[in-house]
């Protein structure tokens, strides 16, 4: 009898252990890797070969080891990504920092200005001077007195008067003429522009267009040359979700990161990888694009991809307001999340 009680109580016990076993096996993990986290990321500007980092981290897997499943959408530039991430219609987006910047910093300026930065993708700005070779302007103080093409407000146009001034350029007597940004190369192609300003990763789209004005090649003025602490593109994110969702930031960060690190290795591959996710993609023209944007990327070292230090932002910032784009005040924590930079 006490033999077969025995037997029974332990019966009872195994069946309870079980019992809690599986209980626990339905609760919810705890874990980063288990959790799924829904969001929705922004691309830079529609589907180019400088965004191709984002699905390159989807078709690798990278946001899915880091237990978050992304919806990846396409951008309208940086006012326009702002907007979505103001709504709530974004939680990530990747803009140019500079511009977005200059947004948040400028007088009675009414653009979205709580937004973070948690990955620098371009350590040096792309934004630049081209014109066509033999056209007389050979150095950046030939720009005197010449009409430049730029997509209207742009930051190509508002950085230019630091530029010029540390370029010694004499800017008085230029004339900007705004066109959309497609219409940029046939401005200058045409003669109805004498130079344009825009990406330094746009350059085969310009040299295609003025081809037929029988120029195969453009000279190129990076406004980094004067500029060199100016961040290009960066991923921001809105300083709500940085202050209460740092866990989320930082596995967002590392998966994205990760995919920008492939790109730049494999850039063929991320060129076809774009293409298939969007056929009207060139796949050619991706690559093209991902290399031209490659030593931007890897400018301050192979260590140092993605991040962004306060020294660097005290300097971009002093930067901007010597140029008067940005108003006294702005500190490097008002616009980065250093916190998802630790370990980086």
């Amino acid at each position: 009898m006490i033999r077969s009680y025995r037997t029974a109580t332990v019966f009872c016990a195994a069946a309870t252990l079980l019992a809690a076993a599986a209980c626990g096996s339905n609760s919810p993990s705890k874990t980063p890797s288990s959790a799924k986290d829904h969001i929705t990321y922004v691309t830079a500007f529609g589907a180019a070969g400088r965004d191709a980092f984002a699905w390159v981290a989807e078709q690798k897997g990278y946001f899915r080891q880091a237990g978050i499943d992304v919806k990846i959408e396409l951008g309208k530039a940086t006012g326009e990504n702002l907007k979505a991430l103001a709504s709530g219609n974004a939680q990530f987006t990747s803009l140019d920092f500079t511009g977005a910047m200059i947004s948040a910093g400028a007088k009675n300026s009414t653009a979205y200005r709580d937004f973070r930065a948690v990955l620098a993708i371009h350590q040096r700005t792309l934004v630049s001077i081209m014109a066509m070779r033999g056209s007389g302007i050979t150095t950046p103080k030939d720009l005197k007195g010449k009409r430049i093409a730029a997509a209207a407000n742009s930051v190509n146009q508002l950085l230019f008067p630091g530029y010029a001034k540390l370029a010694g350029i004499d800017s008085a007597g230029i004339h900007w003429i705004a066109v959309q940004p497609v219409q940029l190369g046939p401005a200058l192609a045409s003669g109805k522009a004498d130079a344009l300003s825009t990406f330094l990763i746009g350059r085969p789209t310009i040299e295609k267009a003025t081809v037929q004005a029988k120029s195969k090649h453009v000279v190129v003025f990076p406004y980094s040359s004067y500029l060199p602490d100016l961040y290009g593109n960066a991923t921001v994110t809105t300083a709500s979700i940085a202050a209460k969702k740092p866990d989320l930031v930082k596995r967002f960060r590392t998966a994205l990161l990760k995919g920008l690190e492939y790109t730049i290795q494999h850039p063929d591959e991320a060129g076809k990888l774009l293409h298939a996710k969007h056929p009207e993609t060139d796949a050619a023209a991706a690559t093209a694009e991902i290399k031209l944007m490659t030593p931007s990327v890897t400018a301050e070292g192979e260590s140092s991809i993605g991040l962004i230090t306060e020294a660097r932002m005290r300097r971009a910032i002093t930067s901007l307001q010597n140029a008067g784009v940005v108003q006294p005040g702005m500190t490097p924590q008002d616009v980065v999340d250093f916190t998802a930079m630790k370990g980086s």
